[in-house]
């Protein structure tokens, strides 16, 4: 890959309060890594030896359970620090991450990561407004798995990827990579099939429209009141 230009990247949190120089600087560090989807990061359990910047497309954060079940955490966009298991007090990754659309990232090795907190400000606050962030959507999700029905579950987890990653179209908003029934039900802990009655009901009733593992929302509102339990049997 050429040599990225500062301006691709000094509006991103991590370089925002940084001088040309420092960003140039950093970037000289940086390696470049392409992915494509459904292709790995890193495993849960890996050596952390780097940590990344996704500059385009979509990361999957994904954990095995000890029954062997795969439970997906979350899902983020461009500009975000991830695999930073430094920050965290680890060795090694804590999940695995999977690209859920073709991505890029910028990888540094994990050693520089002290340095760049304590030499740049803005790698230190955003990497831990990250972790706050990725905290409190996974306790988000572990208390609607300990307290909302199947139905709110999924409806939730369609409307929180639409909200993170949803682009118009004509037919509605559609989740910006693409996302399958089996994705569906790693990140609301229930079956395939639940979830393909559930979105073949929804279809039915012009909710939502599901092809070739894209869903696109086409009544958002009629979505929000599935998720709030509103006015359902």
């Amino acid at each position: 890959m050429s040599r990225l230009d500062e301006s691709l990247v000094n509006r991103l949190p991590p370089f925002s309060r940084l001088k040309r120089s420092e960003i140039r600087e950093i970037l000289d560090l940086a390696g470049t890594q392409r992915l494509d989807v459904g292709e790995t990061v890193f495993h849960e359990g890996q050596e952390a030896d780097r940590f990344f910047l996704l500059l385009d497309g979509y990361i999957r954060v994904v954990r095995v359970t000890a029954e062997g079940e795969h439970v997906t955490l979350l899902h983020f966009g461009p500009g975000q620090l991830f695999g930073f298991a430094k920050a965290l007090g680890r060795t090694t990754y804590p999940a695995t991450a999977v690209a859920a659309s073709e991505s890029l990232a910028l990888h540094w090795p994990m050693r520089l990561w002290p340095v760049f907190a304590e030499r740049h400000d803005g790698f230190a606050t955003e990497t831990y407004a990250t972790i706050g962030r990725r905290m409190g959507e996974m306790n988000d999700n572990t208390v609607a798995m300990a307290t909302q029905q199947v139905e709110q579950r999924v409806a939730h987890a369609v409307l929180r990827l639409v909200n993170q990653t949803g682009r118009k179209t004509p037919e509605g908003i559609e989740i910006g990579f693409p996302v399958t029934r089996q994705d569906l039900s790693e990140m609301t802990g229930t079956t395939l099939h639940t979830v393909s009655r559930m979105l073949s009901a929804w279809e039915k009733d012009g909710i939502v429209e599901s092809r070739r593992k894209h869903v696109t929302v086409r009544d958002p509102h009629r979505l929000v009141l599935v998720a709030e339990a509103i006015g359902r049997r």
